[in-house]
């Protein structure tokens, strides 16, 4: 398979701005292993990347996928970059006049910032915002913060009281941050570390209003971002089962294989495509975006799974012990899938659809 597999189009060529991506990528040192260069890349591609529901969606998965294709710690590098600039891009839209945005020049960010989104919870961590308005501190510990010690800033939510929450915009390297280095001991992913950060009374920049992170239009595009980089780590194991069953020892069962895959893939590939072209059509609505983002992120998550299942049984141990991309790559997609959270996302989008049926 080459690149243009990964693209949503249906003449199957990549946009020029992705082959250029993909061009600059291959110079890149350590690319996906070395997280300053990568990250240098990342910085570079999102000044010129597509914005989600901006009407280049399609445009903005391929090149996801594309880059998830060559290297899937790349990709996990460059979603949630592409990710907070559009938070921002967002937020500066939403502001009055629309013009006007986060002011972050307190926290010296500029162009030639990297950025992380770190949203999750945990019942045993909690991170506090105080203040008001311009001069808001954060200070508490937050869960899975990706690359933290190496990012320059990121989007972070915290609780500003019992009811609600707020999104606040934070310089990484400011005194009173500190990024943990573990416990992180995966076999996928290495190089992508996700820990706690502690922050000591840490300068934020609010981003929106209460709560706007959680209802803001197009919060559920970026879940369906993440699955354009699944499906394009599972087009690269794909290449593998190409090679298989070309070989000349190859029987049946490595084109059964093959064809299950393909199969699969090529769905998925369509439910992309289709919902790219909604989000780009139909702009946000909060409950349809959601079931929509379930069902995109469930139809690419069993698409992955059945290729790195198909992958074991048609190639055996070997690649997986001998092929240093291969191994890492099948590593690095079981780990990146596990941000699906199976029959509790299945049984959201249950719920979900009877909302949207009035049931």
């Amino acid at each position: 398979m080459t690149a243009a597999a990964t693209s949503l189009a249906p003449d199957a060529v990549l946009a020029p701005l992705i082959a250029e991506a993909l061009e600059r990528a291959a110079s890149v040192p350590g690319f996906g292993t070395d997280p300053a260069a990568t990250l240098a890349w990342c910085i570079e591609v999102g000044r010129r990347a597509p914005r989600i529901g901006a009407g280049n969606t399609r445009q903005l998965w391929e090149l996801l996928a594309a880059t998830a294709a060559r290297d899937v710690s790349a990709a996990r590098m460059l979603e949630p970059h592409l990710d907070a600039l559009g938070i921002l891009h967002q937020a500066r839209e939403a502001a009055s006049g629309g013009a006007d945005g986060p002011e972050l020049d307190g926290i010296h960010a500029d162009q030639n910032s990297s950025w992380g989104v770190f949203a999750a919870e945990a019942s045993d961590m909690r991170l506090h915002a105080s203040g008001g308005t311009g001069a808001w501190r954060l200070s508490g510990t937050k869960p899975w913060c990706s690359l933290a010690g190496h990012l320059t800033h990121a989007l972070v939510t915290a609780s500003i009281d019992d009811r609600r929450r707020g999104l606040f915009a934070v310089e990484l390297r400011s005194p009173g941050v500190h990024a943990h280095d573990g416990p992180w001991f995966p076999r996928g992913l290495v190089d992508v570390v996700s820990a706690p950060v502690d922050f000591d009374d840490v300068p934020a920049v609010p981003i929106g209003g209460a709560d706007w992170y959680l209802t803001r239009p197009g919060f559920a595009w970026g879940g369906m971002s993440v699955a354009a980089c699944w499906w394009g780590a599972a087009v690269g194991v794909a290449e593998r089962l190409v090679d298989a069953a070309g070989a000349d020892r190859a029987d049946q069962l490595a084109l059964v294989h093959l064809g299950r895959v393909d199969a699969a893939l090529w769905a998925a590939r369509s439910v992309l495509a289709e919902a790219a072209d909604l989000i780009d059509a139909s702009g946000s609505d909060r409950i349809g975006d959601r079931l929509l983002a379930e069902r995109v992120r469930g139809t690419v998550v069993d698409a992955a799974t059945l290729t790195l299942t198909e992958a074991d049984a048609a190639l055996g141990p070997g690649p997986l012990v001998a092929d240093e991309r291969h191994a890492r790559r099948v590593a690095d997609l079981h780990l990146y899938l596990r941000q699906h959270h199976g029959p509790r996302d299945a049984a959201r989008a249950g719920r979900l659809i009877l909302e949207t049926t009035g049931a």
